[in-house]
């Protein structure tokens, strides 16, 4: 049984960021070429932070490539830290004589607290080096791998936002989504873009952040990835797994999803269409309120994620907290910060389905190589027709 494993190491300040994906099949084109523009995707959006001016993140592949193709070992990655030039003392690897000034104050809402007491910490910057939402960097990169793996197939990624604090965006039935990349929110509503970039302008000079909701899309999903034999192979629950370890994701529903709860059963269940109604695609229903996955398992519709980001944590004007020495109240910690990740959350959310949807891809089609798992889609395409290979 094939899979797709990776892990990722390094810290916000660190030299990089350091990824290792396993499970490829050997034969797949890939080149660093193929990652590099959902990196610029994370980095763009209005409310972008100092952080993004500095780096300009490359995904420079280690091992695991030759000549173009997979080889069907580990791949790795690297991604530099530029502002590690700044950090080289405070982020040392080695002993330093020089005394190092200790972060104590926490934030609230982010992993500085109970992260400090469950590891035995007294400075709160080992906590929050890794817990920082540099490391979404790093996921990105492994989204575009299990994208690069998944587009051989005809699987499709996208993401738009929804909204950004008080403004929702009205989505049209057909969404121009190159207007989305274009748009400084990537949001599918022009009117309601140029409110969201006046709320986040409005957050900035009361030193706040704004939060809001995205959606990600993904069509060319065949019927059958996940399973309905256990809890933790089921897609729905994978996904909602995968999108809610994000920084910042603090919600996940599916299709209707939560407003699909103020509706009777017969308006919300997706009816399965006849065959002469098929259009070319077996199995197809006639709604997808759904989200294409039922019982566990995709249903061949497209695949439809809502997701909700809080607003980041790290504020200029500083909320009350406490000292981890003292227990006393102080200020919290501040460095600097983005005012709204949003248009950047969706594309970390696109990065996480994909790696989930990759995992799920070669645990029912996975082969040694590229071949092999080309061969095994087309029998399983084959059966879902009536009266197909058996």
């Amino acid at each position: 049984m094939g899979s797709f494993r990776w892990l990722t190491a390094g810290e916000s300040h660190g030299k990089g960021l350091t990824m290792i994906v396993e499970g490829l099949p050997a034969g797949l084109p890939l080149s660093e070429a193929d990652i590099a523009p959902d990196l610029a995707r994370r980095q763009g959006g209005f409310g972008r932070g100092g952080r993004m001016k500095i780096e300009k993140d490359h995904a420079e592949i280690m091992a695991g490539v030759r000549h173009g193709l997979t080889l069907g070992s580990p791949v790795a990655l690297w991604i530099q830290n530029r502002d590690w030039v700044n950090w080289t003392e405070k982020m040392a690897v080695e002993p330093v004589e020089a005394e190092i000034e200790r972060v104590t104050r926490v934030r609230p809402g982010h992993a500085d607290l109970p992260g400090a007491v469950k590891y035995g910490f007294s400075d709160v910057r080992n906590v929050l080096e890794r817990a920082s939402a540099r490391e979404t960097a790093a996921r990105v990169a492994v989204g575009a791998v299990a994208k690069r793996l998944l587009a051989e197939f005809g699987v499709v990624f996208r993401s738009h936002t929804l909204s950004i604090e008080a403004v929702r965006a009205a989505v049209p039935d057909v969404i121009d989504w190159d207007a989305v990349e274009e748009s400084p929110v990537r949001c599918a509503d022009p009117v309601a873009g140029e409110a969201m970039v006046a709320a986040i302008q409005g957050a900035k000079p009361d030193g706040d952040t704004v939060g809001g909701t995205v959606e990600v899309r993904v069509e060319g999903v065949p019927l059958g990835l996940g399973s309905y034999v256990h809890w933790d192979r089921k897609l729905d629950g994978r996904i909602a797994q995968a999108i809610c370890s994000i920084n910042a994701f603090k919600g996940v529903d599916f299709g209707a999803g939560f407003e699909g709860t103020a509706r009777r059963g017969s308006k919300v269940h997706d009816v399965v269409l006849p065959v002469d109604q098929w259009h070319g695609q077996p199995w197809r229903h006639a709604t997808n309120h759904h989200g294409g996955i039922e019982g566990g398992m995709s249903t061949g519709e497209t695949i439809v994620v809502h997701a909700a980001v809080k607003p980041i944590p790290t504020l200029a004007h500083p909320l009350p907290s406490v000292d981890l020495r003292t227990g006393e109240e102080v200020l919290a910690h501040y460095e600097r910060s983005d005012v709204c990740v949003v248009p950047a959350a969706g594309v970390v959310a696109e990065a996480m389905v994909a790696a989930v949807l990759a995992d799920a891809w070669l645990e029912k089609f996975g082969g040694d190589n590229l071949d092999e798992v080309r061969h095994s889609v087309g029998r399983h395409l084959a059966t879902l027709w009536p009266g197909g290979a058996s």
